[in-house]
């Protein structure tokens, strides 16, 4: 009985010292891959720039592999990586850790994710030879969101992208400490890779048959694929990006280009998780945070000297030609105007259909962020021309250059020319558009054989003057 009871109190011992190993081992196991550590920046400007909007747990990329992959794999980047992440057009400000836009929390170990600011800044210089000056809210002219992704993809795929070569370049440059060595070795880097292998071919695949993106551009199919899960119609959501700035006095417009959505909270929150956040992972404060910091961030002011006297006869002309669609509180401003009227590329519109708004409002009901305003329309919105100056390329499909173009008839538009550079062009009111520096910089945008890319409609303003198109130039630049 003794000899029993010692035995029953020892095995009792043994599967206690069990399950406490097992515990230990379970904590250490979430401890070390998958507790999460919110980051809080008390400044709403650098919320903005860095916070996060759910991105970083189901699709942030383990932080010291994103450092490296630049050094690893500088010719899968545009111009040999010059600049690393700088090369896909990403605004990284003196002294910061990351590019605007980038966030960096811990999730079990630091990853990288993106935001709204990525899309939603916009550099400018006078020169090459300048340091760029950030715009916040404005709509990136460079920034190559689809690049951005493909880089990914195609780091996963090279053979360098193994543990022996990027922990070799790691420990080179930083002294990680023997836990994350042996996780990153033998856990963290093959994981990565695999994820992003199947990340492309579950979620991505869709894009090789898409025409390219391009700088300060995107396209609404991750909405539709990605979110909704809807099967592929194949058709073609390219779209310029837009600002952010000053949203309060547009608070009651139609947002996106074509109105697909009539408030800005759900189109905050659908493109959190266009940007590949969750349901469950969704930043729903955050993103708030960020929607309240646009409300009254200032739409910034032309930097460079106006002709006063040309300004005040332009304004005439915009009062007497451009004001029913354009001025703050007219008829039409914030509406749709059909496609008859405008007559611009058809292809983002029609992208939208009444299925995907259907399904974006049915999307997450027990949420209490549930969506409940999308819609599908006939036309593109009457956008106000706040700073206006700084949101070329122009259109819905940012097929235009600069203002001087759009006021040309359809057919003396450029059929060709490169997007994505950030010197500006003042004379044309736009950015450096041809020549050297633009094809360097840049990426060549085909008006004439890329489905989505049509540069024609919007013809108001076209038959005017040529003092009276200077004029109303000259005034644009103003707003």
């Amino acid at each position: 009985m003794f000899l029993r009871r010692l035995l029953s109190t020892r095995l009792r011992r043994v599967v206690f010292a069990l399950v406490l190993l097992v515990a230990l081992l379970g904590f250490a196991g979430w401890y070390a891959l998958f507790r999460v550590v919110p980051v809080y920046y008390a400044s709403p400007e650098e919320h903005f720039k860095y916070g996060s909007i759910g991105v970083e747990v189901p699709a942030g990329i383990p932080y010291w592999i994103w450092v490296e992959m630049p050094k690893v794999f500088p010719d899968l980047l545009p111009n040999n990586g010059e600049g690393g992440y700088v090369s896909l057009g990403a605004s990284w400000e003196d002294g910061k850790e990351m590019p605007i836009g980038f966030t960096k929390m811990t999730v079990g170990f630091p990853r990288v994710g993106v935001n709204c600011a990525g899309c939603h800044t916009t550099s400018v210089r006078t020169s090459t030879s300048d340091k760029p000056k950030f715009y916040l809210g404005g709509p990136s002219a460079r920034f190559r969101a689809q690049d951005y992704l493909r880089f990914l993809f195609a780091c996963a795929k090279d053979p360098r992208f193994n543990a022996d070569t990027l922990m070799a370049k790691i420990n080179n440059d930083y002294n990680l400490n023997i836990v994350d060595r042996i996780l990153y070795r033998y856990i963290i880097i093959p994981q990565t890779k695999a994820q992003l292998i199947k990340t492309e071919q579950d979620s991505y695949y869709w894009m090789a048959e898409r025409p390219d993106w391009g700088p300060g551009r995107t396209d609404m199919d991750p909405f539709k694929l990605l979110v909704l899960g809807l099967p592929d119609d194949h058709t073609v959501g390219s779209t310029d990006m837009m600002p952010v700035w000053n949203e309060r006095a547009s608070e009651t417009y139609l947002r996106h280009s074509d109105g697909l959505n009539t408030t800005l909270v759900e189109s905050v929150r659908s493109a959190a998780l266009a940007a590949a956040a969750t349901k469950k992972s969704i930043d729903i404060e955050g993103l708030d945070r960020v929607q309240q910091y646009l409300m009254d961030l200032p739409v910034p002011k032309y930097p460079f000297a106006v002709n006063e006297q040309l300004t005040a006869r332009g304004r005439e002309v915009f009062d007497r030609d451009c004001a029913v669609c354009h001025a703050p509180g007219s008829a039409r401003i914030g509406k749709v105007i059909p496609l008859e009227e405008l007559g611009t590329d058809p292809n983002r519109n029609r992208h939208w259909t009444p299925a995907a708004a259907d399904a974006f409002n049915h999307y997450a009901p027990e949420k209490p962020w549930a969506f409940h305003n999308f819609q599908s329309t006939n036309g593109y919105t009457a956008r106000s021309l706040e700073g206006l100056w700084l949101r070329a390329p122009y259109l819905h499909n940012g097929s235009v250059p600069s203002l001087v173009d759009l006021l040309k008839p359809p057919d003396e538009r450029p059929k060709l020319f490169y997007r994505g550079h950030d010197v500006y062009d003042q004379e044309n009111v736009g950015f450096v558009s041809f020549g050297p520096e633009a094809e360097k910089y840049g990426w060549k945008y085909d008006t004439v054989n890329v489905i989505g890319n049509g540069n024609w409609g919007h013809t108001w303003g076209t038959a005017l003057s040529a003092d009276d198109k200077k004029a109303l130039t000259e005034y644009l630049k103003t707003l």
